[in-house]
């Protein structure tokens, strides 16, 4: 009984430290929360002096067994993280090309907690 009860808590752990980086904590913003946020600010396009245009399409890649845990919820963390870029780019007053778009994808590089976040400007 022991060992069954070390696995679970090493999966109960690993699961928690996924979230966290997906999911922010009400002190912080989880990790990709702010990348996304970040991706925003730093691909801003000035149109004029009332109107930014900002990336509104968004691929996180995760490694593929961070991705195949989050597979049950991929739809409920995109709303999640689109709600989050939503909230900055209304926060910013940025503007968006199109709807606002966030898809999780499996990464080639299995690289423990390493995650890449890839944006563009999408138009309707």
């Amino acid at each position: 009984m022991g060992l069954l009860s070390t696995v679970e808590q090493t999966m109960e752990r690993w699961t928690s430290a996924l979230w966290a980086r997906v999911i922010p904590s009400p002190r912080r913003p989880g990790e990709v929360v702010a990348i996304l946020q970040r991706e925003c600010d730093d691909n801003a396009l000035i149109l004029d002096r009332q109107r930014v245009l900002v990336p509104n399409a968004f691929v996180v890649e995760l490694p593929s067994e961070s991705h195949r845990r989050l597979t049950a919820h991929t739809d409920e963390v995109s709303r999640h993280l689109v709600g989050h870029v939503c909230r900055h780019a209304a926060e910013h007053g940025y503007t968006f090309a199109g709807p606002v778009a966030v898809a999780l994808q499996p990464s080639g590089d299995e690289s423990v907690g390493r995650f890449l976040v890839r944006s563009r400007i999408a138009p309707r």
